[in-house]
């Protein structure tokens, strides 16, 4: 069986970016449906297009959510096309939307994961917005606890089932210019050499523990190693963006498999 929530928190990780009007058509839809559910906008500035990516941000940022908390993933390039809509209830919070690998990573960092399919459609699909037509009433209705049509599908077949644990690249770039990777910091020696943009980094604590203009890496807030300069942008000084390749020379010991541990 499925479990669900009654009442929740309802957080928003999309591409939409924070112009055009597809951020609020969806928060309106959630509005209208979710019976006064809170709904925060956790990001709309994931990798545009590029759910992979996206996929290991979520991963670091969906630690901080509280428990019970349903994220209404929408990274979704195959919109209208043979991509599943699913449900995944992971490290105990649920994500709605496409099976593209966006929630793979989530899933597979927890063995107790469950997913389904998603059968309910509406009256009204788009061909080219499903985020507001199909992935917004279903979170709706589940933050609600209302029943949905699904039906529960192998994790072990999810897409980005099989991508590695973690990316050593880009995958954000923030306002400030700090650059945001795909490895996880608890898997990083303190004394791990990170190398990005043919510069080789030490880490430090915080930015006060380095000069001003001196670039490092650390271990953020969402936990992901991210580089960074102190009184200035990494990406600009490095000249780095999303999908540029980083190297670490020096790694923790791996963690023992946990019950909620990485497949």
């Amino acid at each position: 069986m499925f479990r669900f929530w009654g009442h929740t928190v309802i957080f928003l990780y999309t591409d939409f970016g924070a112009e055009g009007p597809y951020l609020a058509q969806v928060q309106a839809v959630l509005a209208a449906e979710s019976s006064g559910v809170p709904c925060f906008n956790l990001l709309s500035n994931a990798p545009a297009g590029d759910p992979r990516r996206a996929a290991y941000l979520l991963a670091g940022l969906a630690g901080a959510l509280p428990s019970g908390a349903l994220v209404l993933g929408v990274v979704d390039p195959g919109v209208g096309g043979e991509r599943l809509p699913i449900v995944v209830e992971a490290g105990g919070r649920r994500f709605v939307g496409p099976d593209n690998g966006l929630f793979s990573r989530v899933a597979a960092r927890d063995c107790a994961a469950r997913a389904c399919r998603i059968d309910w459609r509406p009256a009204r699909l788009s061909s080219s917005f499903h985020g507001r037509d199909l992935f917004a009433p279903v979170a709706a209705r589940l933050a609600a606890g209302v029943d949905v049509p699904l039906t529960e599908v192998p994790v072990s077949g999810l897409v980005g089932s099989d991508w590695p644990d973690e990316l050593a690249e880009v995958v954000y770039a923030d306002a400030y210019g700090n650059l945001f990777t795909g490895l996880r910091g608890d898997r990083v020696a303190d004394d791990a050499i990170v190398e990005a943009g043919g510069r080789r980094l030490h880490r430090a604590r915080t930015f006060s523990a380095v000069p001003v203009g001196e670039a490092f890496w650390y271990r953020n807030s969402s936990g992901l190693v991210e580089i960074a300069v102190n009184g200035g942008s990494a990406r600009e000084r490095l000249g780095l963006g999303v999908g540029a390749i980083v190297a670490c020379a020096g790694r923790a010991v791996a963690h023992p498999r946990a019950s909620t541990g990485a497949r």
